[in-house]
């Protein structure tokens, strides 16, 4: 993932595939409580199995970037959340553009990770998950962009 925010996609730029087109589209869950990040460790069997990285998956199609990331949430992790706003935009080095979306969680839901999807459920600081040599790069590129102030909310 590429850490470039909402700069336009040009000829040549590494977020876009060999065509030049976007792949797919995904959204990314932004969740913080009490100045610590939600963030899940990847099952073994899916893509980027063990990297951790904040909740999210694909967009269905005709499904709406806030819809996504609501039923991404409940899949991943049983976790009713809100959608609040998108507050970045990225796209991964294999074509897929991502929306990265706050969102609210109640206080007191109970997280139960997929058995397939989520091998851990964390809550951890920035500069916890930037310590993590786990992380995905686009995680790492969007909590780098939070630290600096180009990525507020």
């Amino acid at each position: 993932m590429s850490g470039i925010g909402k700069r336009p996609l040009e000829t040549g730029d590494r977020r876009l595939e060999s065509t030049g087109r976007i792949v797919k589209r995904g959204v990314v869950a932004i969740a913080q409580r009490h100045g610590l990040f939600l963030a899940i460790r990847r099952g073994s069997t899916v893509a980027a199995g063990g990297r951790v990285c904040f909740p999210g998956g694909h967009i269905e199609p005709g499904e709406a970037e806030h819809e996504a990331v609501v039923r991404e949430c409940l899949e991943e992790l049983a976790a009713p959340v809100e959608a609040g706003q998108c507050v970045w935009r990225s796209v991964t080095g294999w074509g897929t553009a991502l929306a990265w979306w706050t969102v609210t969680l109640p206080e007191e839901t109970v997280l139960v990770p997929h058995p397939v999807e989520v091998d851990e459920i964390f809550w951890l600081s920035a500069a916890d998950l930037l310590a993590e040599p786990a992380l995905l790069e686009g995680n790492r590129d969007f909590l780098l962009a939070v630290r600096s102030g180009t990525i507020a909310w």
